[in-house]
């Protein structure tokens, strides 16, 4: 990982993703109750931002000091006087740690990283979600380098719902979906593709603590 890299790429684009939520991060999410959310690796924010619209408060957390930037600015345009609503940390999500049992959601959306490393992140994010709260992580999915669109080139960074199922054993989290999904990848010319994500969701109990 290399925020000085993710940096220049912010930098050298208005925006580097789209300004809309991932299809799954709408999905799910979109039927809860509003109330903490936290960001993992959010990047512009487009997740987290989407989120703040509806009512959420949401702690976004990247590397790159450009791409929280822009994410700030984004959350004056769209969120107006509720900016506040929105707030970024910037960290390394591989070596920081959220409160324990502080989110009522966790994103991690295209956390894309080595075995270790992503196991230590995504156990993290585990330990950050709160009684009754939700872990979404939606990924790349290892197949996708074969028989799917875009993403990663890069084997050691791709993954599955049941490596995700394994990084969260342990967490006290249930988990509700585990699963690989299609997601339509419009094209410039030329018919849609399609990529393949992993895509796991899961519910801590009321009545654990992380």
């Amino acid at each position: 990982m290399d925020g000085s890299r993710w940096d220049e790429r912010y930098a050298a684009a208005d925006l580097v993703w789209s300004a809309g939520p991932n299809r799954f991060v709408e999905e799910v999410a979109g039927p809860l109750t509003p109330g903490r959310a936290l960001d993992v690796a959010a990047g512009e924010g487009r997740n987290g931002l989407w989120l703040a619209e509806r009512g959420w408060q949401v702690t976004a957390v990247d590397f790159s000091a450009v791409g929280l930037q822009r994410a700030r600015e984004l959350a004056q345009h769209r969120l107006g006087d509720a900016a506040d609503r929105f707030v970024t940390v910037q960290a390394d999500v591989t070596r920081w740690s959220p409160p324990v049992a502080a989110f009522d959601l966790v994103v991690v959306a295209y956390l894309q990283l080595p075995a270790e490393q992503r196991r230590v992140a995504l156990r993290n994010a585990a330990a950050g979600t709160a009684p009754r709260g939700t872990l979404l992580v939606v990924a790349h999915d290892r197949d996708n380098l074969t028989a799917g669109a875009g993403g990663p080139q890069d084997p050691a960074v791709l993954y599955t719902a049941d490596d995700v199922v394994a990084d969260l054993a342990g967490s006290g989290l249930v988990i509700h979906r585990a699963e690989q999904v299609r997601r339509p990848v419009p094209a410039e010319d030329g018919p849609d593709r399609t990529a393949l994500d992993c895509l796991v969701v899961a519910v801590r109990p009321p009545e654990d603590r992380a």
